[in-house]
């Protein structure tokens, strides 16, 4: 997070005077993340991840080439679906780390342990990653550029009206501002940075408040368990934005939906300190649905905010200006974990108060936080622009 903080305006940048496609091939041919898995130290590792991070500029351009590849009518759902591959990312990468690392010693028969997987006992999932990416790369071959650097007369306003959105991607003539001045699209960086705050510290303490013993205010799951619950957040994501996202943002609409979501996942946070009083199938049936109701009412909400910010700037702009909001966005989530983790920690210690025990506080503390980022969305420049039906 902070190498993506640093780099995230240059990428953007660069994704506006050169094109999204070559930002987005590079990003995915760096090679650190199989170096991680040759490290011998602890600063080898945070090196190779802090390199790893500031040569990844995929965050910034993809959002922007998501909105130029996609008509006026489907921009919500491709960038959902960046967000959903992002969340299942999340999840699918910690199981796959979790089955393949250390394989000399899980499966002894396969791998010896004085071969190299013996030796650097975290390079498998790296490696199988890395072999992923490069089946990635090669389908960039097939991605159109959206950035043409040519000379093209001005288009007449009029005759843009008249055209149907149907007979391709592109944007409607808008005047070309500084991002400094454009309010739209700067009120739509706090509450960015708000719910990814929240985002990040709620995946930080679920996990820490499902395993932990029920005397500290957990619910003593195995890490088995808490695993079935993230596949099972990660698995009904994927139904909600194919079939379900679509059909909320057409009937709510871009700024409405994410109040509205954001303001139910608050509700759904505040059930969770009370799922201690339920064992068994109760208690494993309750989390799931909350866990899942919450990661659709999050995607929601991040969705929204991105498709505001896109549709606030012109196509010139926006790789510089999904880079300024990764910065930031980068920032309040690098602090995140740290702070959860305090959080959680001081909770630990609070079990005996009878008024406000630690698991209590900890949510009461999340729900602050999104609490202010529903707050900052009823921005009044916070409206979606204009667009051709």
């Amino acid at each position: 997070m902070v190498g993506r903080g640093f780099s995230s305006i240059f990428w953007g940048v660069i994704a506006d005077r050169v094109g999204r496609k070559p930002v987005i091939t590079f990003s995915i041919l760096v090679v650190f993340s199989a170096l991680f898995g040759l490290s011998t130290t602890y600063w080898m590792a945070i090196a190779t991840r802090l390199v790893l991070g500031a040569l990844n500029g995929l965050l910034a351009p993809i959002k922007a080439y998501c909105v130029e590849v996609c008509q006026t009518q489907h921009q919500a759902l491709g960038l959902s679906l960046v967000n959903t591959a992002w969340a299942l990312g999340l999840i699918v990468g910690p199981a796959l780390g979790g089955y393949l690392s250390q394989p000399a010693e899980k499966y002894p028969h396969v791998f010896s342990k004085d071969s190299v997987f013996g030796r650097f006992p975290y390079l498998l999932p790296c490696l199988s990653v890395s072999a992923f990416a490069t089946l990635v790369l090669i389908s960039c071959e097939w991605l159109p550029e959206t950035i043409h650097k040519h000379k093209v007369p001005e288009m007449d306003t009029k005759a843009f009206k008249a055209l149907s959105s149907k007979e391709g991607y592109c944007d409607p003539p808008r005047k070309k501002k500084s991002l400094l001045q454009n309010r739209p699209w700067i009120s739509t960086l706090l509450p960015y940075c708000f719910f990814s705050l929240h985002d990040t510290a709620y995946s930080e303490i679920l996990s820490l408040w499902a395993v932990s013993d029920r005397k500290y205010g957990g619910l003593s799951f195995s890490t088995e368990d808490t695993g079935q619950v993230l596949a099972m957040a990660g698995a009904s994501l994927l139904v909600y934005q194919l079939v379900i996202y679509r059909w909320v943002h057409r009937i709510l609409g871009t700024v409405n939906s994410a109040r509205i979501a954001s303001a139910v996942s608050i509700l759904v946070l505040a059930t969770y300190p009370f799922m201690t009083y339920l064992s068994g199938v109760k208690l494993s049936l309750a989390l799931c649905s909350a866990a899942m109701m919450r990661s659709a009412l999050a995607i929601t909400v991040t969705t929204g905010i991105s498709l505001l910010q896109n549709n606030a700037v012109c196509q010139e702009q926006r790789g510089t200006a999904n880079g300024i909001s990764t910065t930031a966005m980068s920032f309040f989530k690098s602090i995140a974990p740290v702070g959860a983790g305090a959080l959680f920690s001081w909770a630990q210690k609070r079990q005996d108060v009878a008024f406000l025990p630690g698991d209590q506080v900890v949510f009461m503390v999340l729900n602050l936080v999104q609490l202010l980022g529903l707050i900052s969305t009823f921005e009044p420049f916070l409206v979606l622009p204009a667009l051709p039906e």
